[in-house]
């Protein structure tokens, strides 16, 4: 005879994970041995500290709040609702509980007994998995150093040399350096490499790498008579270096050379040239390491000459994003593939627009890619947000000039918007007079921002300090980056009005842990990914790498990283609001290929339980990191 009341049990866990993961006949065993508590609001269920039940527990209707006592006062840590399991980690770490679990309403609890859950989950692979971030949800950091959690599959992976993704692996480089000073001779210089038997030496100064120099820097230079053997060294040196930390990519090595031009990459501590010198690759090495298809298509983007060639090697890498995503690739591997891509893709077409201008430039310029290109976030295409910078002239000559770089704007934004790029809503363009400027105005620009400060100033700075380079003049761009954290150093007044503004998104969950969704418009109903959950992490990451002057990282999710390696005492903090950011990416991500869109605005009912709960422990994150801003910058009375 059908256990009528088991089978109802059993129809119901099968929709939450990790129950969705097991067979039907489990998922019965387990139902016939389930107790059900009806539990009026206000009860509490297990006490901080308490000796361990022999169940754990699921909501079948209700909410329960996990609350926790520190320095005696008690804290909610936690809210869950229907389908959320706890109770379970102190079961596995035969630990009493270390929170308190109460009823915030009247409840339906299904208790499970752990003697027949554990087997099947010890035997079951994905629900093992499963578990090992379940666990997560009742600490105060799921992503503590003790857990080292990477949501969404975001986990470092072993590839041998035979699989298709083997250029994802760390590139390996050369530890034993030979080293010179900037003021060596070039006649000591040569006849070190000679002994050597080597074909380069970087160029350095307490161990920060300033160049290098190459058997062709003396051809070309010194053995042509340009320059005598008995110069200093600095004056044939190629400068500056590229450089990156120890885990750059066989992929990133060779598009970057590529790119480039170039057949070295300095390795360094923080990847920057602001730190040591630990490590050399040359292109040599890459000739004996296989990868293909990445520098596949930055081949094909190089040689393209034309815009529809290019929009076909755009799809191709809209191909090659959706096989890393569907991979489960770490993200941080596919962010800097893809960021070089369109980079290069960036760069292709503004060469190919001034070989069709009638002269050449003028002066030295710049291109500069903001916003989330700017900070290498763009994986989906988006809509482009880009400005020209370029060399100051004389105050009779500065329209002429500026017009002849709006005329090289047009054709960019214009060809961008055919591979895909769509125009600017808010016409942030470089063809835009408003952002087409010398570098004087960039500065006076940045400075009447920071100092008359609005909402449509910190709108603009928030947009506009965010960019890197894509083509051109590096110096011009090293002065604006060096002008900003000049501007900001001691302006307390305009970092609070920042400090506001990382505020202005309240946290993504509402009541009883709802998602906050859009109440009008066309997107009513839907959940905005973007303005809810990573613009608060964007603009946090903006404002502490300001307030603490770090230059040369733009990345939100490597901003945070560089802020817990300098801040250890909130080394936690800033590592979860890492990985929140990069999990929260991911997910836009997917569901953007999924849907054909940008990914930003998410329809809740295709989301499983698993994903929502997992995004829901990002918004702790987000939560826990508005609060710290908060104190930090005593916005108490300003929100």
């Amino acid at each position: 005879m059908k256990n009528t009341i088991a089978e109802r049990i059993a129809d119901f866990l099968k929709r939450f994970p990790p129950f969705d993961l097991l067979k039907k006949n489990q998922l019965l065993e387990i139902a016939v041995q389930v107790t059900i508590k009806y539990l009026d609001k206000g009860q509490i269920i297990y006490n901080q500290n308490d000796a361990l039940h022999q169940h754990f527990y699921i909501i079948h209707k209700g909410a329960v709040s996990l609350k926790k006592t520190i320095n005696n006062t008690s804290e909610v840590i936690d809210k869950f609702d229907e389908g959320d399991v706890f109770g379970l980690r102190p079961l596995f770490a035969q630990e009493n509980y270390a929170i308190t679990s109460i009823t915030e309403e009247e409840c339906i609890l299904y208790s499970i007994p752990i003697e027949v859950f554990k087997p099947m989950a010890e035997k079951n692979k994905e629900v093992g998995k499963y578990l090992l971030e379940s666990f997560a949800s009742n600490t105060e950091n799921p992503f503590s150093k003790e857990h080292q959690l990477r949501f969404f599959s975001d986990t470092e992976i072993v590839l041998n040399p035979t699989d298709n993704l083997f250029e994802l692996q760390p590139v390996s480089y050369i530890k034993k350096i030979v080293t010179a000073k900037p003021t060596s001779k070039i006649k000591t210089i040569a006849k070190l490499m000679s002994s050597k038997n080597i074909g380069s030496i970087i160029i350095e100064d307490n161990g920060l790498p300033l160049g290098i120099v190459t058997d062709k820097d003396l051809r070309n230079k010194v053995a042509t008579g340009l320059h005598t053997i008995k110069e200093p060294v600095k004056n044939v040196m190629s400068a500056p270096v590229l450089c990156y930390p120890k885990n750059l990519t066989i992929a990133q090595a060779q598009i970057t050379m590529m790119k480039h031009k170039i057949g070295h990459l300095c390795i360094t501590e923080d990847g920057t040239p602001n730190s040591k010198l630990i490590g050399l690759v040359s292109e040599h090495d890459m000739t004996l390491m296989k990868g293909n298809n990445p520098s596949v298509l930055m081949k094909a983007i190089k040689r393209t000459n034309s815009t529809k060639d290019l929009k076909r090697v755009r799809e191709k890498i809209a191909i090659l994003l959706k096989g890393y995503i569907l991979q489960n690739i770490p993200l941080t591997h596919t962010s800097k593939i893809i960021f070089e891509l369109n980079d290069a893709t960036i760069k292709r077409i503004i060469e190919r627009c001034l070989e069709k201008m009638k002269e050449e430039p003028p002066v030295k310029f710049a291109w500069m890619s903001l916003g989330s290109q700017g900070r290498k976030e763009q994986l989906l295409q988006t809509d482009q947000d880009n400005a020209i910078v370029f060399e100051n002239v004389p105050k009779e000559e500065l329209e002429t000039v500026r017009d002849y770089f709006l005329k090289l704007a047009k054709k960019v934004n214009k060809r961008l918007n055919t591979i895909g790029f769509e125009f600017c809503n808010a016409d942030m363009m470089a063809k835009n007079p408003k952002w087409c400027l010398s570098l004087d105005e960039w500065k006076a620009q940045f400075s009447n921002w920071t100092s008359n400060t609005g909402n449509d100033e910190i709108l603009l700075s928030s947009i506009f300090f965010d960019f890197d380079i894509s083509y051109g003049e590096a110096s011009l761009t090293n002065a604006l980056s060096d002008h900003v954290l000049s501007i900001t150093k001691t302006n307390s007044v305009f970092l609070s009005k920042l400090g506001v503004n990382a505020l202005r998104s309240a946290s993504p969950l509402g009541f009883f842990r709802q998602f906050l969704v859009e109440s009008d418009g066309k997107h009513k109903d839907f959940f905005d990914l973007k303005k809810r959950a990573l613009m608060p992490l964007i603009d946090a990451g903006r404002l502490l790498t300001l307030t603490y002057q770090i230059k040369n990282i733009n990345n939100t999710a490597e901003r945070f990283e560089k802020l817990a390696e300098l801040f250890p005492e909130n080394k936690e903090l800033y590592l979860s609001s890492s990985y929140a950011f990069k999990a929260i990416l991911k997910f836009r991500t997917k569901h953007g290929l999924l849907n054909n869109d940008n990914g930003r605005f998410i329809a809740l009912e295709v989301l499983t339980k698993e994903e929502k709960m997992k995004l829901k422990r990002c918004f702790k994150t987000i939560a826990t990191l508005q609060e710290f801003i908060k104190i930090r910058f005593n916005l108490s009375t300003l929100v």
